[in-house]
C-alpha cells in the first residue's frame, strides 16, 4: 500500500463532511486533486473506500474500519507532538510511568503533584496498564517505573514499597450483603456489579478472577472513576469492587456498606517497579524516591 498522511487526512475530511468538495477545501485541495488522491488511495488498498451517492458519499464497511485508524494515527501524532513539545520549551527531563488502576485512581494524583512541584522541569507519561503488563514493560525497559499490585514469576525487576490497601465489596445500605462483615468473592457473582470501564486494569482482573471461577459477572454499567462506582452502587445499580482507599471519596455522596473480600488477592500492597534501581536517570530516580516515602494504608 503507498498513501501518505495527506491522503489520510483528506479521507477523513470528506468522511466528516459527506462531501468530497467540501472535505477538499477543508485541507486546502482543489476537488479535481482530491478525487486523483482518493482514487489512487482506493487502488493502493484494493477496495472502495467511499460510497458515491446523489448527496455526497459515505464510508464503506472498509472505509469505516479506515476511519478508525485514521483516526487514531492523528491522535497519535498530536500525542507525540505534545511529548516532543516541552524539550523545545526546555524541559530537561521526561520519565514514563505505567500503574494499574488502584493506583492510578487511588494514590497517583497526589503523589506525582508532589513529584512535579518539586520538578517543574520534568514531565511524566501516566498510563494504565494491569500489573502483568506494567512488569513485563519495565523488564523489557520499554518504561522507567511502573506502579503494580501483582508479582509476576520470573520477572528481573526490583519492587520497591509504595502503599498498602485493599480490595473491598461495596453495596448499597439497604442490600441483603450489606450487615455482612465479609464475604468471598464466589458468593456475590448472583448480582449485578457496577464497574469501571472495559480496558480498565480493575475491569480485566475482576473478570478474568470471575471467569477462573466458571462464572459470568453480570456487568450493569461502566463507568470513568471510583467516585462514579460508589456513586452508582449508594443508588442500587448493583454491588462494586473498588479499593478501601476509594471508598471514603465516593461514600462522601451517600452512605455504602463495606464488606471484606475473603480472598487473598483482595490485599493489594502496592509496590513501585523498577529494572534497575542504580540505572535508573536521575529523574525516575527522584519520582521512586517521591513515591516511596510515607508508606502508608489507607485512612
Amino acid at each position: 500500500m503507498h498513501y501518505d498522511l495527506t491522503d489520510l487526512r483528506l479521507f477523513i475530511a470528506i468522511a466528516e463532511a459527506k462531501n468530497l468538495t467540501r472535505g477538499a477545501e477543508r485541507v486546502h485541495l482543489a476537488p479535481s486533486s482530491a478525487s486523483h488522491r482518493m482514487r489512487l488511495l482506493e487502488e493502493s488498498i484494493g477496495t472502495a473506500l467511499l460510497l458515491r451517492e446523489p448527496r455526497g458519499v459515505s464510508p464503506t464497511r472498509a472505509g469505516e474500519a479506515l476511519l478508525r485508524h485514521a483516526r487514531r494515527v492523528f491522535a497519535q501524532l498530536e500525542q507525540m507532538h505534545a511529548d516532543l513539545t516541552p524539550y523545545a520549551q526546555g524541559v530537561r527531563g521526561h520519565v514514563s510511568l505505567w500503574a494499574n488502576t488502584h493506583a492510578t485512581h487511588a494514590f497517583l494524583p497526589d503523589s506525582l503533584a508532589t513529584f512535579l512541584q518539586r520538578h517543574p522541569q520534568v514531565t511524566i507519561s501516566l498510563e494504565e496498564h494491569t500489573s502483568p503488563e506494567v512488569i513485563m514493560a519495565v523488564a523489557r525497559g520499554e518504561i522507567d517505573v511502573g506502579v503494580v499490585a501483582d508479582l509476576l514469576e520470573g520477572a528481573e525487576v526490583e519492587l520497591i514499597p509504595y502503599r498498602a490497601d485493599r480490595l473491598v465489596l461495596i453495596a448499597p445500605a439497604d442490600h441483603p450483603l450489606a450487615p455482612r462483615a465479609s464475604t468471598r468473592f464466589a458468593e456475590v457473582l448472583d448480582y449485578p456489579f457496577v464497574m469501571l470501564h472495559a480496558g480498565s486494569a480493575i475491569h480485566t482482573f475482576t473478570m478474568n478472577t470471575a471467569a477462573a471461577l466458571g462464572r459470568h459477572l453480570e456487568v450493569r454499567i461502566q463507568v470513568r472513576s471510583f467516585e462514579a462506582v460508589c456513586r452508582m452502587v449508594s443508588a442500587g445499580v448493583g454491588l462494586g469492587m473498588v479499593p478501601l482507599g476509594a471508598v471514603a471519596a465516593g461514600a462522601a455522596h451517600a452512605p455504602l456498606a463495606v464488606v471484606e473480600l475473603e480472598e487473598p488477592w483482595a490485599q493489594r500492597d502496592l509496590k513501585v517497579c523498577v529494572r534497575k534501581r542504580e540505572s535508573l536517570s536521575r529523574f525516575a530516580a527522584d519520582l521512586v524516591a517521591c513515591l516511596s516515602e510515607g508508606r502508608v494504608g489507607p485512612t
